[in-house]
């Protein structure tokens, strides 16, 4: 059940202020709590990092890559097991998301995970989980990701998994697949994968420990590991996928390892030292394997760094451990620097001052100009001037990190961020799509047929242009523009873009976080900065779509499960409010004029009455998918500087 979603403003309580004049005007209270709060987090070199958390299939193979690898530190693997033990659903499924509903692959993994640490597969939460994959269909439903680990881990057949032969390496750049197709997590995962695939290789699995009792069918005689595939189009590409299968043998020895080299090349050329291949986990530890297969020895620099980049990664706690699938220290603070910036907007704190430049200047130390990168291929003759997710990944900078960091340096409004500012203006404005919109890694990643192939059942095989991802770089450019007014034609494109994206509720969809709260707020701060009319029939339609879903406690909260029904009657909603989205809602209808409105006056008064002792704020849920449907995540930071950012505009409007 929602919560009920009736407009605060019925209830007289929510508009009558939550304080007296003897105890202090609690915002100003509440801002310079959570202000403090962020700064203590802020280390010495600058920056602020808080932890990213998956759902339990990357701690899960964590551990099958020690069993994979025979590289086991069974005190680790101990800590790992009690965090998956932990977070096992009533009825023995693992959900991608806190409080969603069980997911086949998942649940796989962490059974398989936690046999492996050795738990009894007769103790009662492992029999759930097991009476609940069955109940399902079993493991031979899982994804084409959890069924390539089993065949490596000899579990089911290698015609279980799709055809993905490493001679695709040496296709020609018109050919329908290509890496350069592709995004960029998907050619990081790919490339290490092709060569494992291609191989057949094998995990070392020292125990000899498997998961037959999870296949309600013999894996050697299941016939429908492909049931999925439904399309016209798919059913063909599976149809010729078959025959390639069968024709595998027949590839000469001398093509293959010249496929199996140029893979090599590839991936190491791009290993990204001990921030690993593509800076995220499961591109680290394909190569970490890839490496081993190869004959390179463990004291080889190659494995030993990209070991320690997976090391990395770890969250050790002292009764638990998960891993991160990344890090996002640029991300972290290019949001935490405008939030600052914004509550030192009108009090001029110098300790914040000091900590906004020190962050500032860490992040101009991070800029990736004449480094190469994948997306050069599309867009050749411009600058770089980007910045990376991670500490490292000069490969792959991101547009949408790119845009909240430039906009800080820009609001800095000194020379000493000048030039960084110039060429990421000039980067971003070069990454723009045919269409007007951003993607979040490359231009133009719009090869929607891909989706289609066997191998792409995640649906996250493309990058394509998304509606936040534009707003964030509509609000950077537009405020850029003042200075540069050759950037008009690339504004009217992306507000073009931004308008065709809008739903017809008067929300947008989210990409990048949960989701048409995430979305709408994107899009609003980047019109506001761009000049929008408050009275545009855009503004009007957002702003009466984000009053039509605020809880009666005055917040705003949102489920992950919108991603898999996205109807309308579900946007929005969820069974408590949130924080981060709460902050969010509040900052989209600031942007469009509304922070006089009794929908604000209630939102404050939620973030008012649920601060935390501390200054900061605690969410249980997720709050962003990595992709949609298929893998999601909690950033521990939105919690911390969102609602200080909301509340310090809301400050700083009455002020005005």
């Amino acid at each position: 059940m929602f919560k009920d979603h009736q407009d605060p403003s019925e209830n007289p309580a929510y508009l009558r202020p939550s304080y007296s004049r003897e105890t202090g005007d609690p915002v100003e209270i509440a801002v310079k709590k959570a202000r403090d709060y962020l700064l203590d987090q802020q280390h010495a070199e600058g920056y602020w990092v808080f932890e990213l958390e998956a759902d339990c299939t990357i701690p899960s193979e964590y551990i099958l890559m020690m069993h994979f690898m025979d590289e086991i530190d069974t005190a680790l693997q101990d800590k790992i097991a009690v965090y998956l033990r932990r977070h096992q659903n009533a009825d023995g499924s693992y959900s991608l998301f806190t409080g969603g509903p069980g997911d086949i692959s998942c649940t796989v993994k962490a059974y398989y995970a936690l046999k492996l640490a050795g738990d009894d597969i007769h103790s009662p939460h492992m029999t759930l989980a097991r009476e609940w994959l069955l109940g399902q269909g079993g493991a031979a439903r899982a994804n084409v990701f959890t069924r390539i680990m089993l065949a490596m881990f000899r579990q089911v057949p290698w015609r279980a998994v799709p055809f993905i032969p490493v001679e695709i390496m040496l296709l020609p750049r018109w050919f329908p697949f290509h890496l350069d197709k592709v995004a960029y997590w998907s050619r990081t995962v790919m490339v290490p994968l092709f060569i494992l695939c291609s191989h057949k290789v094998s995990a070392r699995n020292p125990s000899g420990i498997g998961i037959r009792e999870l296949f309600s069918v013999d894996p050697e005689l299941e016939r429908n590991y492909f049931s999925h595939v439904r399309t016209p189009l798919g059913k063909l590409v599976l149809g010729l996928e078959r025959v390639g299968f069968a024709l595998e043998r027949f590839i000469p020895g001398s093509l293959r390892a010249r496929a199996t080299a140029k893979a090599r090349d590839w991936f190491i050329e791009r290993l990204n030292g001990v921030d690993g291949l593509g800076a995220i986990f499961p591109a680290m530890v394909n190569a970490y394997e890839a490496l081993d297969f190869l004959g390179f020895p463990p004291e080889h620099e190659y494995r030993r760094i990209a070991r320690e980049s997976i090391e990395r990664l770890l969250v050790i706690k002292e009764d638990h451990a998960y891993c991160q699938p990344c890090v996002s220290p640029i991300w972290d603070t290019g949001l935490s620097s405008l939030a600052l910036q914004e509550s030192n907007r009108i009090e001029h704190d110098e300790r914040t001052q000091a900590a906004i430049t020190a962050g500032l200047r860490w992040l101009t130390s991070k800029q990736l100009t004449d480094h190469p990168g994948d997306w050069r291929v599309r867009r050749p003759d411009v600058e770089g001037g980007g910045w990376a997710f991670q500490f490292e990944n000069t490969h792959y900078p991101d547009v949408d990190d790119s845009a909240v960091v430039a906009h800080a340096l820009l609001q800095a409004d000194s020379d000493e961020f000048a030039e960084a500012v110039r060429r990421a203006g000039n980067w971003i404005a070069g990454m723009q799509s045919t269409g007007g919109g951003w993607g979040a890694f490359d231009a133009d990643n719009t090869y929607h047929y891909l989706n289609h192939i066997p191998f792409a059942d995640h649906g996250a095989l493309l990058d394509p242009p998304t509606a936040d991802v534009s707003g964030r770089c509509l609000m950077f450019l537009a405020k850029l523009a003042e200075q540069r007014p050759d950037y008009r034609p690339v504004l009217d494109a992306a507000l073009d873009y931004l308008r065709r994206e809008q739903e017809t509720d008067g929300s947008w969809f989210g990409r990048w976080g949960t989701n048409y709260i995430y979305g709408t707020w994107s899009v609003l701060v980047g019109f506001e900065t761009a000049g929008v009319p408050q009275d545009d029939p855009a503004m009007r339609r957002a702003v009466a779509w984000l009053k039509s879903i605020q809880c009666s406690d005055g917040g705003w909260g949102e489920d992950n499960f919108t991603y898999h029904d996205p109807s309308v009657g579900k946007r929005g909603r969820f069974h408590t409010s949130m924080a981060f989205h709460t902050s969010l809602a509040l900052l989209a209808l600031m942007a469009a004029g509304e922070v006089n409105s009794p929908a604000v006056a209630a939102g404050i008064d939620y973030l008012l009455r649920t601060q935390g002792t501390g200054g900061h704020w605690h969410d249980r849920y997720f709050n962003a998918p990595g992709f949609p449907k298929v893998f999601y995540l909690k950033y521990h930071g939105y919690d911390k500087f969102f609602p200080l950012w909301a509340l310090a505009r809301f400050r700083n409007e009455r002020h005005r």
